[in-house]
């Protein structure tokens, strides 16, 4: 097997894997164990989670605020393991890059900010336990992993050709354009929703469409959107105020409605051949994508956030993210990157 497609498979097994740790994070967090191992690499100093009788006595005396949870500390953990097994398919993928640098078609520059961004998130990830889940280190561990999935897949798109290109012309200049917004705008709804979740606001607003029986509720933006509120606090369970909170989870709505407006359209256009009939099953893949994800958030509110709902609802978020990462793919031109 040569180089490149070492790197290219390497690629979309990396991509895998970061879809998967992304899932396995939310499942972590939205079933409480994120600080289910109250330190960092380790679990209560062991490599693994204490087993033994003595092992859990000497945990509970280092960590009285935080006994042992079993249930709990082994979702943290196996989220870490998965988490370090794709640090290291990553700083792979960044020598293999580095090896091949002289083909002009090799990406050396991304898989090295890419092994840059992996060490940032692995400090992230630390700061969220050292620092007891504070939402802004929750939302940009979140965004990191996010970025990590989008960038590994850009990547992956461009040396293994799974799908071709568009030619240049008057129509794909526009959807350049046009694309390229759906990006942003769907980027900015996720960080709502991370935004929404460290702050446990998903069940502030119990009704739909309505919020708390009204078009728009009582907010408190000053409040809502601080994002610094000092080190020390237990932010487990969140330390916003009813209002705050309200207008945390009305924010992400409102966001939602854009994205749906604005992304349901473009799926339209690509759907009806507006850019070309080869584009057509992007619109359906758009569409089928943006339909479920809008579902499982009307569900949570009604359903009360049921757990398996709420983690397909931030994975179908992830798949909404690739959907548009491959439409930019299709046309912008590649560079060496």
């Amino acid at each position: 097997m040569d180089n490149k497609t070492l790197f290219a498979r390497l690629g979309l097994i990396a991509t895998v894997l970061t879809l998967c740790v992304v899932i396995l994070g939310a499942y972590v967090r939205l079933s409480h164990a994120g600080l289910g191992c109250p330190d960092w690499p380790g679990c209560y100093g062991h490599l693994g989670v204490p087993k033994s009788e003595q092992e859990v006595l000497m945990a509970n005396a280092l960590y009285p605020e935080r006994p042992v949870e079993s249930h709990k500390a082994w979702k943290e953990m196996i989220h870490r393991y998965f988490a370090g097994i794709l640090g290291l398919l990553v700083f792979t993928l960044a020598f293999v890059a580095w090896r091949n640098r002289r083909d002009p078609q090799q990406a050396v520059k991304l898989p090295l900010f890419l092994s840059a961004l992996i060490i940032f998130q692995a400090l992230l990830g630390m700061w969220t336990v050292t620092i007891k889940l504070k939402p802004v280190i929750v939302m940009l561990h979140l965004m990191g992993g996010m970025a990590t999935l989008s960038l590994l897949w850009w990547i992956t798109l461009r040396h293994m050709n799974l799908f071709p290109l568009l030619r240049a012309g008057r129509q794909v200049g526009r959807l350049k354009k046009l694309v390229f917004v759906g990006l942003l705008i769907v980027i900015f709804q996720i960080m709502l929703g991370g935004w929404t979740s460290a702050n446990y606001a998903a069940l502030h607003c119990t009704d739909f469409p309505t919020c708390q029986g009204q078009w728009w509720p009582q907010t408190d933006f000053g409040e809502a959107f601080t994002f610094w509120h000092g080190i020390g606090p237990d932010y487990e369970g969140g330390v916003m105020s009813n209002t705050a909170r309200v207008t945390v989870h009305f924010m992400h709505r409102l966001g939602a409605l854009i994205t749906f407006l604005y992304l349901g359209t473009l799926g339209l256009m690509l759907l009806l051949g507006r850019f070309g009939k080869n584009l057509q099953p992007m619109g359906v893949t758009l569409l089928g994508i943006l339909l479920l994800q809008v579902s499982l958030g009307i569900a949570n509110v009604l359903l009360s956030l049921p757990l398996g709902v709420a983690v397909a609802h931030n994975g179908v978020g992830a798949l909404l993210l690739l959907t548009l990462v491959t439409l930019n793919h299709l046309v912008f031109e590649p560079r060496r990157t």
